[in-house]
């Protein structure tokens, strides 16, 4: 198991508090890996494969780590995290701060969530925010063979089309964080020849509901992400100074997405009308003086919460009904 983001810190402390000096390097690398309120340095990406991770999904992790090249890091073996659980973001932390990457991102597949990405990042070495995406179309680099590709370390020109993107509050955490995964090393200047490919990222609003596994809680927004080449030639237009013009040629990959969202208030409504009508039931068999702790005492069924069961299921059911 991982170790807590506390027990972390008290190991720190301890090695701190020998007395000794620690060296230079190693005082120069605990002063690297405390936060920062402003990176200076390009963010790190680590790749991780879930509990079950198809091809297709394999296929969009290596396709990230060619766009984020050289700062992405990609582990082959599965691994057994839940995101949004407490011990997978403590496993996610312990990786994360293992790989000294502040970027993540777990892919699987199974039959309620076919080919889903979680992206997330972390801050202090504690996860931050996250976001689960259900990738409904793909189209890899390998498809667009012939095609020139992006160089590495280059930087992308990234475009969010819609309305949605300053509307929606989602969107505008997703906007950030794409905005994150592939910005590269910041720069203070740009030379026009090193902008050598375009991230568009068009969000169709209300677009209708696809009948699929994994999708019900889906949003009705439709991101579709598009990757190309830019080509720039010489303006014979103009004068000498004119800009040079651009030619797009797609490249990969492309990628149609949904924003999955987990509705937790439903699932609180569930438990909270399954309390009301057990308790409602209980002083129902009170009332008319039905003692079935005593019978099934006298059953050899030692069940004193048995009227607490009887009403589970379709308690369970009604709020249920009611909530979706």
């Amino acid at each position: 198991m991982a170790p807590t983001q506390q027990q972390a810190k008290q190991a720190r402390a301890k090695v701190l508090s020998t007395g000794k000096q620690p060296k230079a390097s190693i005082q120069r690398y605990l002063k690297s890996t405390e936060a920062q309120l402003v990176e200076k340095e390009a963010k790190s990406v680590l790749l991780l494969r879930g509990i079950r991770c198809s091809d297709a999904m394999t296929t969009v992790l290596r396709d990230m780590r060619s766009m984020n090249a050289p700062n992405a890091k990609l582990l082959n073996k599965n691994n057994q995290i839940v995101p949004f659980d407490d011990e997978g973001q403590l496993s996610l932390e312990f990786l994360t701060t293992k790989n000294d990457c502040s970027l993540f991102a777990i892919a699987s597949s199974n039959k309620k969530r076919p080919n889903n990405l979680v992206m997330g990042r972390t801050f202090d070495h504690q996860v931050l925010d996250m976001v689960e995406l259900g990738i409904l179309r793909y189209k890899s680099m390998n498809d667009y063979a012939g095609m020139p590709k992006k160089r590495v370390g280059s930087k992308p020109m990234m475009l969010f089309v819609g309305d949605a993107w300053h509307l929606d509050t989602e969107c505008k955490k997703l906007q950030n964080l794409l905005l994150d995964f592939y910005r590269g090393d910041p720069v203070e200047k740009l030379v026009l020849s090193g902008l050598d490919h375009a991230m568009v990222f068009t969000a169709v609003a209300d677009a209708p509901p696809l009948q699929q596994p994994g999708l019900d809680n889906a949003t009705t927004l439709l991101i579709h992400q598009r990757t190309y080449y830019c080509k720039l030639k010489k303006n014979t237009t103009g004068g000498s100074g004119s800009a040079p013009l651009p030619y797009l040629t797609p490249s990969g990959p492309d990628m149609d997405f949904r924003v999955r969202i987990i509705c937790i208030m439903c699932y609180l409504l569930i438990v909270l009308g399954t309390v009301i009508i057990s308790l409602l039931s209980c002083h129902l068999f009170s009332y008319f003086g039905l003692n079935v702790s005593s019978w099934c005492t006298s059953s050899t069924i030692m069940c004193p919460q048995f009227p607490l069961f009887c009403c589970f299921i379709p308690s369970i059911y009604i709020c249920s009904c009611i909530s979706f």
